[in-house]
């Protein structure tokens, strides 16, 4: 579960009842802003992550916690992505385009990254496209690195995150759908 917060140096202390719909309005309409969402991989999946270029899996990486963050861009340009591990673990990011499977890592990437400059910072400058589907990945550099996060994303648009649907909704969803199949036939059969 992520928590997002947006920040802009021209925001302006307001009563609480106003607060949040004054940054909601700074957050969108500032050119270049800061965003930051924090999470925690200790219960996350695990996956076999790759080398930060993509060129194979990683012996260190085998059966890491992980977390994914879906997300889009407003605006074309480059971003500023930097995940700093909040007690002090080895984190490692990637980001995905169009589509991430953990169970083909080599897949889709678009950049990864393990120490900028230093263990429990990682990130990139990355040039986005506004509408596209991206996915940055948080996990660690092996299994014994794992833990709480703050990811600070800077660029000339807002970041638009979707939410994962958990197992559970999958089996809800796929439960509807028989449902719904099933009321149709009745009604066919009762024309």
């Amino acid at each position: 579960m992520f928590t997002r917060t947006c920040s802009d140096s021209r925001r302006a202390a307001a009563p609480l009842h106003r607060l949040a719909v004054a940054a909601a309005l700074i957050c969108a309409a500032a050119g270049a802003q800061a965003e930051v969402f924090t999470g925690d991989t200790s219960n996350g999946a695990i996956w076999n992550r790759p080398f930060a270029s993509f060129s194979g899996l990683s012996s260190a990486g085998t059966g890491v916690k992980y977390e994914v963050l879906p997300f889009t861009v407003s605006v074309t340009g480059a971003y500023d992505f930097l995940n700093t591990a909040t007690a002090s673990w080895d984190n490692f990011t990637f980001i995905y385009k169009d589509a991430f499977n953990p169970a083909t890592p080599l897949v889709n990437g678009v950049v990864g990254n393990d120490d900028r400059p230093s263990i429990g910072l990682s990130g990139f400058n990355v040039n986005l496209t506004a509408g596209t589907n991206y996915f940055f990945i948080t996990t660690g550099f092996d299994p014994s690195e794992f833990g709480a996060y703050s990811l600070n994303v800077s660029g000339p648009g807002s970041v638009i995150t979707t939410p994962v649907p958990e197992p559970a909704t999958y089996g809800l969803m796929a439960l509807g759908l028989f449902a719904v199949a099933a009321a149709a036939r009745r009604s066919r059969r009762a024309d």
